[in-house]
């Protein structure tokens, strides 16, 4: 089976899921992360090298402020609790995105973790944190301005947050909406692209399984025959 080298995900459902159950959307949010952990474990087994994860985007500020609070207290308690497993799984954690609104308190352990695993290599993982691609391609043509370079693909390449590692393979959705959400806009140009309606902490092991074996079976042209 040919199996992807990059796959991206957006994580869509955790409040929704949270109310379904009779509970609350923090509720949801927790049961998400739980099924991240599942699906990083699976994708090394599964021998991918790299996910990229959509965790919080620029439009999610419009949330309410508890709700905010309580993402970024969960994400900052995760990593302080789990580091020395992360390492241990041989997982290289980088964190993409404007981290400028966050805490120093999480940002000193955004930064500690990436030191940390810098070079594990089972697997690279991308969390977007405050991402918004339609700011990371203006921050890239700024840039390449400013060093008075060409604006051409290879340049704008080298300066994604993502520079240095293949574009996404697959995209998966969750969460029933069809819609790309400001998320790699420029990376998933040639990705493909496989939307479910389960909510994210419904999804699983199998769930992933069964993309991966449809994408095997998909021949990729990238324009030409």
């Amino acid at each position: 089976m040919t199996l992807p080298k990059h796959v991206a995900i957006i994580m869509d459902g955790n409040g929704r899921w949270g109310i379904k159950k009779k509970k609350t959307r923090n509720f949801g949010h927790k049961k998400g992360l739980e099924i991240i952990e599942k699906i990083v474990d699976f994708s090394i087994k599964k021998r991918i090298s790299a996910l990229t994860l959509y965790t919080f985007s620029t439009e999610n500020w419009k949330r309410p402020k508890k709700e905010i609070n309580f993402l970024f207290k969960l994400l900052h308690n995760f990593l302080n609790k789990n580091t020395q497993k992360i390492i241990n799984k041989g997982i290289k954690l980088k964190f993409i995105g404007d981290n400028s609104l966050f805490s120093k308190d999480l940002k000193k352990t955004l930064i500690k973790i990436e030191k940390a695993t810098k070079e594990n290599k089972k697997i690279h993982v991308n969390i977007a944190l405050n991402y918004g691609s339609k700011n990371e391609i203006i921050q890239c043509i700024k840039i390449l301005i400013k060093k008075q370079k060409k604006i051409t693909d290879k340049n704008i390449k080298n300066y994604l947050y993502t520079s240095g590692m293949p574009d996404p393979d697959i995209l998966i959705r969750t969460g029933g909406k069809k819609r790309l959400s400001n998320f790699l806009l420029w990376q998933l140009a040639y990705s493909e692209l496989f939307f479910l309606n389960k909510l994210w902490p419904d999804f699983n092991n199998n769930d992933f399984l069964i993309i991966l074996r449809k994408f095997s079976k998909i021949k990729r042209n990238f324009g030409s025959i």
